[in-house]
């Protein structure tokens, strides 16, 4: 089973990898990281399907996915 993992740490909430998610399964957190961003959280990793489309697109080098 595929896994997009998202360093809270180092995610801004920028939402580009929300935008180009296929399961659409990627939202902003209600909660603030230590920087003060509203970063981007799985909602249900069972349906992530391992594309790395967020992956790709994360500016900040954020997300990794595990296969």
């Amino acid at each position: 089973m595929a896994k997009a993992l998202i360093n809270q740490v180092l995610c801004k909430g920028c939402s580009m990898c929300i935008v180009v998610c296929p399961k659409k399964i990627i939202v902003l957190s209600d909660k603030i990281n230590q920087k003060g961003y509203h970063p981007a959280i799985v909602t249900d990793q069972s349906k992530c399907i391992g594309c790395s489309a967020c992956a790709i697109m994360c500016p900040d080098v954020a997300i990794r996915v595990e296969r």
